[in-house]
């Protein structure tokens, strides 16, 4: 569970608990904080709910790694994707937006797709966000839809489980995590969607825009769209002979 926060004190500890509780059945497995350069009580928070979990028997490990300066989501989740050790990550927001009761259905949804499959995305019902950002997503999506045609109604959604391997595949860049869905599709993954429930945030403010410069938007839906066209194929192995 890969979990990037700015921040977001008043948020860690009831979140990682819900993780804890929410993910029990999916044992073992860990989640990996990571701090993209908070200034405010959010490494002290950490740092309690990591004693709070050794304390604990049975529960997962949490992992923390912290950004000397802020670098972004996209960054933030990166660094927890390289640092993780499973083979399927499932990411969500550090705001308490996110449910991670979804996480393992998510994860079944992924699974039972085989392995022709990428990604298992979660599409947010009900969003809690507030009536403007509500407006500027569903128009962020519906151009990105248009233009890419990804079949998914909403990437924006922090919710996500996915193939480590498929991810490393992927052209890093800023704001990625919300161009994921084409580019696994550009990679020759599958990808399965799942309605999420938002929820209200559990404390403090945004911290993350939605695209907070318009430009730098549009222009990384228009390199995305290049990569996309210049991908004509995807290299299909034939089987090695044996001696």
């Amino acid at each position: 569970m890969v979990v990037p926060v700015r921040n977001e004190a008043g948020n860690v500890a009831p979140l990682v608990a819900e993780i804890a509780s929410a993910c029990a059945g999916l044992a073992p497995f860990e989640i990996v904080y990571v701090d993209d350069g908070s200034t405010d009580g959010t490494p002290a928070a950490l740092a309690a709910a990591r004693a709070a979990l050794a304390a604990q028997a049975a529960a997962p490990v949490l992992r923390v790694l912290r950004h000397r300066a802020s670098c972004g989501q996209s960054a933030a989740v990166r660094t927890g994707v390289l640092a993780a050790r499973g083979g399927l990550v499932a990411t969500l927001d550090g705001d308490g937006q996110n449910d991670p009761a979804f996480i393992p259905a998510l994860a079944a949804a992924l699974e039972a797709a085989g392995p022709g499959a990428g990604l298992a995305q979660g599409q947010r019902v009900g969003r809690k966000d507030g009536r403007l950002k509500t407006v500027q997503s569903r128009i962020a999506n519906g151009v990105r839809g248009r233009v890419l045609r990804d079949a998914t109604r909403d990437t924006g959604c922090g919710l996500k489980v996915f193939r480590r391997a498929v991810y490393l595949r992927l052209p890093y860049f800023d704001a990625l995590h919300r161009f994921m869905p084409a580019l696994v599709a550009r990679e020759g993954f599958g990808v399965v969607h799942a309605d999420v429930v938002d929820r209200p945030r559990l404390s403090g403010r945004s911290n993350y825009g939605l695209f907070d410069r318009l430009w730098v938007g549009l222009l990384d839906l228009a390199g995305v769209w290049w990569l996309i066209r210049r991908r004509r194929r995807v290299p299909d192995l034939v089987p090695a002979e044996t001696d």
